[in-house]
């Protein structure tokens, strides 16, 4: 009785009348790539069931985008993912495309908007798009057991898992398990394991779109910055990106951080454009001539956070801060202020998986069918999502990535 009592506190019941033993399709994982891959898999008349660890599905969707979801953007290319085969990406996009998944939002009622860069979020909250997967998967006859534990898979002509909720066997079998970024979400890297279990190489990965750490002088300086944020160009590997930088107790952070991390590598420098509407020398120099009375603190706080600008003035110019700007030999202004447009310094690390929104690397793609994200080790095994080595930027393209990845995998099941 306990043991049914468990299981039946596991199972979310969204069709049938009782748990099978034998599918189809066994998804692991109950997030995005894994429901979405679920839901079509179901609508194409298969029967299947999602194996999800936890008590609470669709959790990354959850807390994504401040609790709103930025599921997708309007201008998903291939470019805007990492792989070590870059044109591995192409035919899932090709296949389901972030219109599909806007006219899905739309034929569910969700409300949503547009912010920078075409990043698209719920008007309301994040759980209107894990309802939306829930929903279809109910409509799509889906079982799902939560709080589901896969101790061992064997393959022996189907797939069999052993789980801490009873044995499960199927035809096809979906890895969808994620990364190992956010740790209190308690993250496995079991894909991996599957992968390898199953002759399969997996890339090294690493936490991707990640605040930087500093030490020595420049951590106590960003931390006595920590709140304040500015428009940047990030040049990192000869990746540039403009958007905004916060300055935070521990170092830097902000859309242009995060979007660099995917191409930083441990002792790399990064290269920070802290105005990039103005060559900050030619800015001086034309104030030298013109008001040469002014200081130069005077003439970068109308262009920078004063806080900013007295930081950077006890660094690069302590012993000149009181000289008025006609005072200052032209070769000086050269020298200290071309700075500000390409001011050098070198990350001690990031805040690792902790604070990441992604896992760089994982299942590597020279193994999967970029069509239908199949093994070319074992028939039926299947990669869906993050555990694969896919990595997007910032913005909605990860998500992207699981829906497109999922469509891909669902035709082929």
């Amino acid at each position: 009785m306990a043991q049914f009592a468990k299981l039946q506190h596991s199972l979310v019941r969204l069709y049938s009348s009782s748990l099978k033993s034998q599918y189809d399709v066994i998804v692991i994982g109950g997030g995005a790539a894994g429901l979405m891959t679920a839901w079509l898999a179901g609508k194409r008349g298969k029967s299947v069931l999602v194996l999800e660890r936890s008590k609470q599905l669709g959790r990354k969707i959850l807390m994504s985008g401040g609790g709103r979801c930025n599921f997708t953007n309007l201008y998903v290319t291939a470019e805007d993912f990492l792989s070590e085969n870059p044109h591995f990406v192409k035919s899932a996009l090709s296949q389901y495309t972030q219109w599909d998944f806007i006219a899905l939002v739309e034929r569910h009622h969700i409300p949503y908007h547009e912010r920078d860069h075409g990043q698209l979020f719920c008007d309301g909250k994040a759980k209107d798009i894990v309802d939306l997967l829930i929903e279809e998967c109910q409509q799509s006859k889906v079982d799902i057991l939560k709080k589901c534990d896969v101790e061992s898979i064997h393959k022996n002509g189907l797939f069999k898992l052993q789980t801490n909720l009873g044995e499960y066997q199927s035809s096809a079998l979906v890895i969808a398990t994620g990364g190992l970024s956010i740790p209190h979400m308690d993250p496995t890297p079991y894909g991996y394991q599957v992968a390898e279990q199953f002759n399969m190489a997996v890339l090294p990965r690493r936490a991707s779109l990640v605040p930087y750490t500093f030490s020595g002088d420049l951590k106590a300086m960003f931390a006595r910055l920590s709140g304040v944020s500015l428009p940047v160009a990030i040049n990192t590997n000869h990746q540039v990106f403009e958007e905004a930088l916060l300055f935070t107790h521990r170092g830097l952070s902000g859309p242009a951080i995060l979007q660099s991390s995917n191409y930083w590598h441990s002792s790399d420098a990064i290269f920070v454009n802290l105005l990039p509407t103005h060559n900050v020398v030619d800015l001086l120099l034309h104030a030298k001539q013109n008001q040469g009375k002014l200081l130069a603190r005077t003439v970068l706080s109308t262009h920078l956070p004063k806080k900013l600008v007295a930081e950077l003035e006890t660094l690069w110019w302590k012993n000149y801060a009181e000289k008025v700007l006609a005072d200052w030999p032209d070769e000086h202004i050269k020298t200290i202020f071309q700075n500000f447009n390409q001011w050098i310094i070198v990350p001690a690390g990031t805040e690792g998986y902790r604070t990441a929104e992604v896992t760089h690397g994982g299942v590597d793609t020279d193994y999967l069918s970029s069509k239908t994200l199949e093994s070319t080790k074992q028939k039926g095994l299947f990669f869906v999502g993050e555990v694969v080595d896919v990595t997007g930027h910032l913005g909605g393209f990860n998500f992207q990535w699981a829906w497109s990845s999922a469509y891909a995998c669902a035709q082929a099941l």
